[in-house]
């Protein structure tokens, strides 16, 4: 192969290593985004302040999300989703359960 052509192919390397971290990444600030009021909501007994309307979005949002991932086999994507749709799905059990 000529030279040029390895060069092009570490550099096209390269970016989706970069690309895969940043994915990485994002992926696990996601599934930790609603864990600290997930814990909150725990601790306290109360979800009195979340809004029912907001949760279910969050649910629906999620969903598809979660449904595009296994549609196209986007692991990262379906992991991911997993987690968020978990926790979320625990603070519409909390707001339901908790009533103060």
């Amino acid at each position: 192969m000529p030279c040029g052509v390895n060069k092009l192919e570490n550099e096209k390397n390269n970016k989706m290593d970069l690309i895969n971290i940043v994915g990485t990444l994002g992926g696990i600030v996601s599934s930790v985004t609603f864990l600290p009021q997930v814990i909150k909501i725990w601790q306290t007994k109360s979800a009195k302040d979340l809004s029912m309307g907001t949760l279910l979005f969050l649910v629906l949002n999620v969903s598809l999300w979660l449904l595009y991932g296994v549609l196209t086999k986007l692991y990262p994507i379906i992991i991911t989703n997993s987690i968020v749709l978990s926790m979320v799905l625990c603070m519409v059990f909390f707001k339901l359960t908790f009533k103060k």
